[in-house]
């Protein structure tokens, strides 16, 4: 289960932030997670749960906001959203395209008390 180690990755990027700014407790981690990342949202709720037992980070909720994939095609430059996984451009029906949007983890923001 890497997202584990992925939850106690965002534990110690939060920890380090809020202790360099002196912030006040963290009540809520905004995290945007692409449909491509490969990362499990369940399961790195879970994770985080579990790794944040007797941390400063106790109780804080996660917020997940799921980012769709998008794609640009190189041959007309149409941009367009990918619909199940199907990299197929719907103006010229060409798959040679670039993935825009949809792999993404990343911390979005912090609501601190």
């Amino acid at each position: 289960m890497h997202e584990l180690s992925i939850a106690k990755e965002i534990i110690a990027i939060v920890t380090a932030e809020t202790e360099k700014k002196r912030l006040g407790r963290v009540e809520t981690i905004h995290l945007r997670i692409g449909a491509l990342s490969g990362v499990d949202p369940e399961a790195l709720s879970f994770g985080f749960e579990a790794a944040t037992l007797d941390t400063p980070l106790e109780g804080t909720r996660l917020v997940i906001e799921p980012v769709p994939v998008r794609a640009t095609c190189r041959a007309c430059g149409r941009e367009f959203a990918v619909e199940d996984l199907v990299f197929l451009c719907p103006g010229c029906r060409s798959v040679d395209v670039d993935v825009t949007q949809g792999q993404e983890m990343q911390i979005d923001h912090l609501v601190v008390e």
